[in-house]
């Protein structure tokens, strides 16, 4: 263990660090607000994939939307309130509520691969090489992706019906804690948010499996 251990932190040292960290491009980012600072353009998805709606603006904003549900606990009847399903979706000021549907919105200038990968299987085989050990590429993988990595984005509707695909060579994500329901992204510097929606983030260099 100690023998792994030690040769997780000399990968990690060498892990060649160039330009700004995409942690910190994401943080610049969540300072501005929560969808805010830049121009997205806002896509929206029936269950099947489907695009029924755009939107553009520079200040978006997700709001959760809370009810209260009647409760009887220790024999008296109160309320609790509960996150509801219903989300309210504020573009330059001006709102409207959604309610179950995909969405996906993407800072300008960051746009889809026109050739969206068709994967039927990957067919990886280990060399038998310290960094393929699954602990010591937890390690690297998770210190990568603090500061991105290749990966290439396949976001598939509610029902797993395709939808689009992104890539990249600086890869960020996280799970928003303010935005419900929402993954964000940063592609080489852009941001990407994902509302309701199936994905895959992918290791470029797995892809080269793929068939």
């Amino acid at each position: 263990m100690k023998k792994f251990a030690l040769a997780g932190l000399a990968i990690l040292t060498a892990v060649n660090i160039t330009g700004c960290a995409a942690m910190m491009e994401s943080g610049v980012h969540d300072m501005r607000g929560s969808i805010t600072g830049c121009t997205y353009n806002c896509d929206f998805y029936s269950n099947d994939g489907e695009l029924f709606m755009t939107a553009k603006g520079e200040q978006i904003d997700l709001t959760r939307n809370t009810v209260k549900e009647p409760t009887y606990i220790d024999g008296r009847w109160g309320y609790t309130k509960t996150l509801s399903s219903v989300m309210t979706i504020t573009i330059d000021g001006h709102q409207m509520e959604s309610c179950g549907s995909t969405a996906i919105f993407a800072e300008d200038g960051l746009t889809p691969d026109a050739d969206f990968p068709k994967i039927n299987s990957i067919d990886s085989s280990s060399d038998g090489t310290l960094t393929d050990n699954t602990m010591v590429a937890g390690l690297v993988n998770n210190y990568k992706n603090a500061f991105g990595k290749p990966q290439v984005v396949v976001i598939q509707s509610q029902l797993g019906d395709p939808i689009c695909a992104y890539s990249g060579e600086k890869v960020y994500w996280k799970v928003c804690e303010n935005l419900p329901n929402t993954t964000k992204l940063m592609i080489d510097g852009k941001a990407l948010y994902i509302h309701r929606a199936n994905f895959q983030i992918i290791d470029k260099a797995l892809l080269e499996t793929a068939k």
